[in-house]
C-alpha cells in the first residue's frame, strides 16, 4: 500500500540547476555528467524561471550548425519559460495524471515563494505509484 501521496516523499531534493546566463554547452555538459533529461533554471534567489531540456539543447546546437554560427547562446534563449510546477504537498497520483496529459517527463517542485526545492520525474512517480500494487523493493533504489 502507498505509504503517502505527498509529493515531498518522492521528489528529488537536489535537482540539477543552472542560471539563465549559463552557456548552452555548459548546460549540455551538466545534462551528460548528471545523466538527467533536463535542468531547472533559477535566478540568484533560487526562484524557478524556466526549464532547459535535452530537446531545447539539441535545438540550440543544431540551429547553430545549420546557420553556421560560431556560438550557440545561453540557457535563457532556449529554455521553456512557462513551466508547470508542483508544490511540496501535492498528490503524486494527480501529478502523474497531469504529467501524462501534458507529456512531461519532469516537474520542478517549488515552495510558496517560488523557490526551487526539488524535482519529480516519471521515475519517482513510478516508484510511488507502484507501491499501490506491490511492496517496495530495496533493489529499486
Amino acid at each position: 500500500m502507498l505509504r503517502s501521496v505527498d509529493m515531498q516523499d518522492y521528489m528529488l531534493s537536489n535537482p540539477v540547476k543552472i542560471k539563465a546566463d549559463t552557456d548552452v554547452f555548459e548546460a549540455i555538459h551538466q545534462i551528460l555528467i548528471y545523466k538527467v533529461s533536463g535542468l531547472c533554471v533559477v535566478d540568484d534567489n533560487n526562484i524557478l524561471i524556466g526549464v532547459l531540456s535535452e530537446m531545447d539543447c539539441l535545438r540550440a546546437i543544431l540551429g547553430a550548425v545549420y546557420n553556421d554560427a560560431p556560438a550557440v547562446g545561453v540557457a535563457s534563449e532556449f529554455m521553456t519559460k512557462e513551466v508547470i510546477s508542483v508544490a511540496l504537498h501535492d498528490n503524486i497520483v494527480d501529478i502523474a495524471n497531469d504529467m501524462l496529459k501534458h507529456k512531461h517527463r519532469r516537474r520542478p517542485v517549488i515552495d510558496q515563494r517560488g523557490r526551487l526545492v526539488g524535482q519529480v520525474t516519471c521515475r519517482q512517480l513510478l516508484r510511488g505509484v507502484k507501491e499501490f500494487v506491490s511492496p517496495e523493493d530495496p533493489s529499486e533504489h
